[in-house]
């Protein structure tokens, strides 16, 4: 059976690549086909880079040729989510309303990448800004979900999840603001981290909310997102981590979190759980104090923080913008300041409250997304005879953890009866992603079998 080599994981291509099966050409000439056969109808590049995208290929063949294989990224072409510079490129947010001017240098995790070996093969679309949980709102048009093409493939990171999910990138660096890497890593079935606060820098990214921004990789597998992770981190920890024992032990804040879940993802998380007590795992029972005040704090941080940074472009070219991102932009001119200041309280006290939650587990679990992915054009959703904006529903368990700045990490657990994926999230301590990855693993092989 001939390979089809743009559907594989990193470290599987990385292997054939070394070793002389396939050359970096013909990787590159995979992935580029496949953007080929399916971007025009599903949206997710903004920019392809076809041209630089071979010159670097034949130069990374030849680097091999002479011995100079550069490690498990070599010559592998990644996404960039279009909020993230790359040099020689225009980072134009998917809106009118940036400048798109061309970025003289790439973004501080690019150049890791680049410095790895990794190829750019495109700069993919996204919800305008990544003011936006759908990927709806945006300049170039939405991206559909692959699966499904009256849906959502979920936001912001709309256009990188869906890249890798179809072959057309290898993985992909978005961002996350509250919920937009791991969003549409759930609606499209992958694996999607969201480091520890600050560990990956955000230096060449256009921000949104600083003090809840994160950059962070969409991929496959565990192992990829934590081979994208260890290339892109800063400081003189990268590579390195004290091995802390995985003690098999999850924690489940039912409260809050669980009480607002659609059927199908409810009964695909309840039987995660399930297959995972079956494979040796502790699932206990617990609760993150103060959990119901999330919504509120979140809502306040990034209103005011997003306002903020786009002060100038609000003033100047307001009729630029579209219009559900402006008025969420505006919204944020209305938050006073004493308003601010106890997010910033409940903030702390949140942050100290996951903290306590996580002393006798490995990592919290939760579903990613609470529902499937929405179709297009969806406003409002009904879960359990309550009508809430899609927005605030799609937020709901992933939000919190922008705030406290605690690693989180989804993975797919199941599809839904009409085949949608499915997500689990995975919450761990502090400056602890690493472990956090270690348990994924471990979790992944559960979920994956059969």
């Amino acid at each position: 059976m001939t390979t089809v080599w743009c559907e594989q994981p990193i470290h599987r291509v990385a292997t054939a690549i070394e070793t002389g099966v396939v050359s970096v050409s013909e990787v590159v000439d995979s992935v580029l086909d496949r953007i080929a056969t399916r971007d025009p109808v599903l949206n997710a590049y903004t920019t392809v880079f076809d041209e630089s995208a071979r010159r670097e290929a034949d130069q990374a063949d030849r680097l091999i040729a002479t011995g100079q294989y550069r490690g498990p990224l070599h010559g592998v072409p990644l996404s960039i989510k279009d909020l993230v510079d790359v040099a020689g490129a225009p980072t134009t947010c998917a809106s009118r309303a940036s400048d798109s001017s061309m970025a003289r240098a790439d973004a501080r995790a690019v150049a890791h990448l680049r410095h790895a070996g990794a190829i750019v093969i495109g700069k993919c679309n996204l919800h305008e800004f990544a003011f936006g949980t759908t990927g709806e709102d945006s300049y170039f048009g939405p991206t559909l979900h692959p699966l499904d093409q009256t849906r959502s493939p979920g936001g912001s990171s709309s256009g990188s999840a869906v890249s890798v999910s179809t072959g057309m990138a290898f993985g992909s660096v978005g961002t996350d603001t509250g919920g937009s890497i791991r969003i549409p890593s759930a609606a499209c079935g992958l694996v999607g981290l969201k480091p520890t606060f600050g560990e990956i820098s955000c230096d060449g990214v256009v921000p949104l909310a600083p003090s809840l921004d994160h950059v962070g990789p969409l991929t496959r597998c565990v192992a990829d997102a934590r081979l994208l992770f260890e290339t892109m981190r800063d400081g003189s920890s990268a590579g390195k981590h004290a091995t802390v024992p995985v003690k098999q032990a999850l924690g489940c804040p039912r409260p809050f979190f669980l009480e607002r879940l659609d059927d199908e993802i409810r009964a695909s998380f309840e039987q995660a759980l399930s297959r995972l007590q079956s494979a040796g795992w502790t699932i206990g029972d617990t609760a993150v104090h103060h959990a119901h005040y999330s919504p509120v704090v979140c809502l306040h941080l990034v209103l005011s923080e997003a306002a903020a940074t786009h002060a100038r472009g609000l003033t100047e070219r307001p009729n630029r913008y579209t219009d559900g991102v402006r008025l969420r932009l505006e919204l944020g001119r209305y938050v006073m300041g004493e308003d601010y200041a106890r997010a910033q309280h409940g903030r702390n006290l949140l942050s100290h409250a996951i903290d306590a939650t996580l002393a006798d587990y490995d990592a919290l679990v939760l579903p990613t997304l609470p529902i499937p992915a929405p179709r297009l054009a969806t406003t409002t959703v009904d879960i359990g005879g309550v009508e809430e904006p899609l927005r605030n529903v799609m937020l709901r368990l992933t939000q919190l953890f922008n705030a406290t700045g605690h690693p989180a990490v989804s993975l797919p657990c199941g599809l839904t009866t009409s085949g949608l994926p499915c997500g689990l999230q995975l919450i761990g301590a502090r400056n602890r992603t690493n472990h956090l990855l270690d348990v994924a693993e471990l979790c992944e092989a559960v979920l994956s079998e059969g």
